[in-house]
């Protein structure tokens, strides 16, 4: 039973260094994801926000920006917050 593993062992540690990539490759390869991510977090969270607006029987953005309704920002803060924190834990998997 040592042997048979010992023999997988010895076969695999080659090819696992022969598809290791370099560290420089790495660093891009994960630099590349953390845009892709973002960028599609961004777009998933511009989604939700134009839904939110398409839901509320007013608009949001005048609320806010016109009628300086504080409340109505304190409650559209939270959720924009709690929409980044779900779409975070979306993409860290």
């Amino acid at each position: 039973m040592e042997m048979t593993s010992m023999k997988t062992f010895d076969f695999a540690m080659p090819l696992a260094q022969e598809l290791a990539a370099t560290p420089t490759q790495m660093l891009g390869a994960h630099l590349i994801a953390a845009v892709i991510f973002s960028l599609v977090g961004i777009v998933v969270f511009g989604l939700c926000l134009l839904l939110m607006e398409k839901i509320t029987p007013f608009s949001i953005i005048k609320e806010i920006g016109e009628e300086h309704n504080q409340a109505l920002g304190t409650i559209v803060g939270a959720i924009v917050l709690g929409i980044s924190i779900i779409i975070a834990a979306a993409i860290l998997g």
